[in-house]
């Protein structure tokens, strides 16, 4: 029997995202979101995908949209506590 031979690759596995200020972003940190009006974030995964979600409204928007062409870091800032 061959088990394991055949493993399914995770090419799928999701970037390391950066804020603008080349800070790394983890899922559950707070951050200023730059674009769309939302406010305070958090960064969450959703069906394999990072997202934003607003702490206010609850709105999410896809990190693909967070892009800055000249950086490739996120349009968000993150929120570092007193404590880090």
């Amino acid at each position: 029997m061959m088990f394991g031979l055949f493993k399914k690759n995770k090419k799928d596995k999701l970037p390391q995202l950066t804020d603008i200020d080349d800070n790394p972003l983890v899922v559950g940190d707070l951050v200023d979101v730059l674009r769309y009006e939302l406010g305070k974030c958090k960064l969450v995964v959703v069906e394999e995908s990072y997202f934003y979600e607003s702490i206010k409204s609850g709105e999410q928007v896809s990190w693909l949209k967070m892009i800055d062409a000249s950086t490739d870091r996120q349009k968000v800032k993150k929120i570092i506590s007193d404590s880090e």
